[in-house]
C-alpha cells in the first residue's frame, strides 16, 4: 500500500474513533441529564411522563406522613401541589414549610416517587430553581388577583 493510501486510512480510522468517543460521551450526558420542574409545570404536563426529573418547592405544612422508612409529603409552589413518596432517610434539615428538591419519576397514580431528596442547608439559602419557582408562582397569584 502506498504511503498516501496509508495516510488516508489512518485519517479515516482516527475520525471513526473520534466519532465513537463523541457518541459515547454525548450518550452519557443525555442519560445523566435531569431537568427541574415546579409543581405547576408538573400539573400542566410539562414534565416527562416516563423519565427522571427534579421537582422543587416548599414542603406543605401538615403533609408529612411517616411509616417506617417510607415518607410521604406534598411539594408545593403555593399554586399547585405534587404528592411525593420517598423511601429512605431524609436529610436532617428536611422540615415542613422549608425548601426541598426531590429527584425521581412519576408513577401510574400521578405520585412522584423520589429516589433522592435534597433540603436547603441554612435559613438564607434555597436552591435557585426552587426560589425561581416560588417567585413565579407569587407573580402569577398577584396577576390573577389584579385581573379579578
Amino acid at each position: 500500500m502506498k504511503p498516501r493510501h496509508q495516510r488516508w486510512l489512518g485519517i479515516g480510522l482516527g475520525l471513526l474513533l473520534l466519532s465513537g468517543a463523541v457518541y459515547f460521551v454525548l450518550n452519557a450526558f443525555q442519560s445523566n441529564l435531569v431537568f427541574f420542574f415546579t409543581p405547576t409545570q408538573v400539573a400542566a404536563g410539562e414534565a416527562p411522563k416516563d423519565g427522571h426529573f427534579r421537582v422543587g418547592g416548599l414542603v406543605k405544612v401538615g403533609s408529612v406522613q411517616r411509616q417506617d422508612m417510607v415518607v410521604e409529603f406534598v411539594v408545593t409552589d403555593t399554586h399547585q401541589e405534587v404528592p411525593v413518596r420517598y423511601t429512605g432517610l431524609l436529610p436532617d434539615l428536611f422540615k415542613e414549610g422549608k425548601g426541598v428538591v426531590a429527584q425521581g419519576r412519576m408513577d401510574a397514580s400521578q405520585r412522584f416517587v423520589a429516589n433522592e431528596v435534597l433540603a436547603k442547608h441554612d435559613e438564607n439559602y434555597m436552591p435557585p430553581e426552587a426560589q425561581h419557582a416560588l417567585d413565579e408562582a407569587a407573580r402569577a397569584r398577584i396577576e390573577k388577583a389584579v385581573t379579578r
